[in-house]
């Protein structure tokens, strides 16, 4: 059970109850009270303690024939509420106009005419009331439910992170353990130290921009030490000091390593590749372009089964940066282009 300050969850919510009771109550008797002077009724007080208590069996009432109408499961729609709400004024307006223009007379007909309309706006209010907090508990529920679907996804999205980058830097050390077996002692530290990170740090939502661009550089330094000199490098990342800028982990690195994974598939010598990072006002502008074979690409054993990371750093995108972000890709026949903007966190 749900205590506040010692007071258990159901004792608090029928304190407020009452509380609330308590001011309609007391609102609605000064209202009629006001309204009966206004027509000229005689025995103020008594009118208004029996208009309020009236008033109080009606809401209450009403709130009861909403919720039968709930308990046969026939769905609520705005236009329903819209309706009720109306008709609510309706009444009320009646009263008013009939306040100014009784029936000469015809005393009995204008006490109809005020109670009337008086009892049936009550009830109606109670069913308003009851209908509209039902709608708004279905839309908090649904909201929750796909709040936890939400958060669910992206811990599996999360999790696929380091088996896909392992998978992926293991058959680099596979190759280069055949042709060039004297890289792999220094390429084991750096991957030692960025699967650390990717273990780790990949499990939280926002990590500090500084942390994370010093596991891009270390990564950096690992396709330098794989690649040699047949890479050709431009970096322009501004240096983070503020560790309370942050971002999601591992959301740059995807567009990196698929930088690296597919430039260096190009019959060129030289495997070219240019990053920036910035930022600028309250958004992180990343940019990445690399040398490529389109033809080759699409044709190759490798691109058919890769694409994995792309796919999973874009719903990661929409689900940590809803509305939040901008990525441009531009895949030209040579060149991969990709433009990515994000709000900090």
């Amino acid at each position: 059970m749900i205590k506040v300050k010692g007071i258990d969850e159901s004792d608090f919510k029928l304190g407020l109850y009452t509380i609330l009771t308590g001011v309609a109550a007391f609102s609605m008797w000064f209202a009629i009270s006001f309204y009966a002077e206004a027509v000229g009724v005689g025995e103020v007080e008594i009118v208004a303690t029996i208009g309020t208590a009236f008033f109080l069996a009606s809401v209450f009432f009403g709130r009861h024939l909403g919720q039968i109408w709930l308990d046969r499961s026939v769905p609520v729609s705005y236009e329903l509420l819209t309706g009720i709400g109306v008709s609510i004024l309706a009444c009320i307006g009646w009263i008013f106009n009939h306040g100014d223009r009784p029936f000469v007379n015809r005393p009995a007909l204008n006490l109809l005419m005020y109670w009337l309309p008086f009892l049936a706006a009550s009830v109606a209010l109670g069913i308003f009331v009851k209908l509209a907090r039902s709608i708004g508990q279905n839309k908090l529920k649904e909201a929750q439910t796909d709040a936890a679907q939400s958060q669910s996804e992206l811990h599996l999205l999360q999790s696929q992170l380091s088996p896909h980058f392992l998978f992926n830097t293991l058959n680099n050390l596979y190759g280069l353990s055949i042709t060039q077996h004297e890289k792999i002692p220094p390429l084991l530290l750096r991957l030692s130290d960025l699967l650390r990170y990717s273990v780790y740090n990949s499990n939280e939502i926002y990590v500090p921009l500084n942390e994370e661009l010093a596991y891009i550089e270390n990564y950096i330094e690992f396709e330098k030490i794989r690649i040699g000199d047949r890479l050709e490098l431009t970096t322009n990342i501004e240096k983070i000091s503020d560790s309370s800028i942050k971002i999601a982990p591992m959301v740059l690195i995807v567009f990196i390593e698929n930088a690296f994974k597919h430039s260096k598939n190009t019959a060129d010598d030289k495997i070219y590749i240019d990053m920036s990072l910035k930022i600028w006002g309250n958004s992180v502008l990343f940019y990445i372009k690399n040398s490529q074979n389109k033809a080759a690409q699409e044709s190759s054993i490798i691109n058919k089964s890769s694409g994995f990371g792309l796919v999973n750093v874009n719903k990661r995108l929409h689900l940590l940066y809803p509305k939040q972000h901008e990525l441009e890709i531009e895949n030209e026949e040579t060149s991969y282009i990709v433009n990515l903007r994000l709000k900090i966190k």
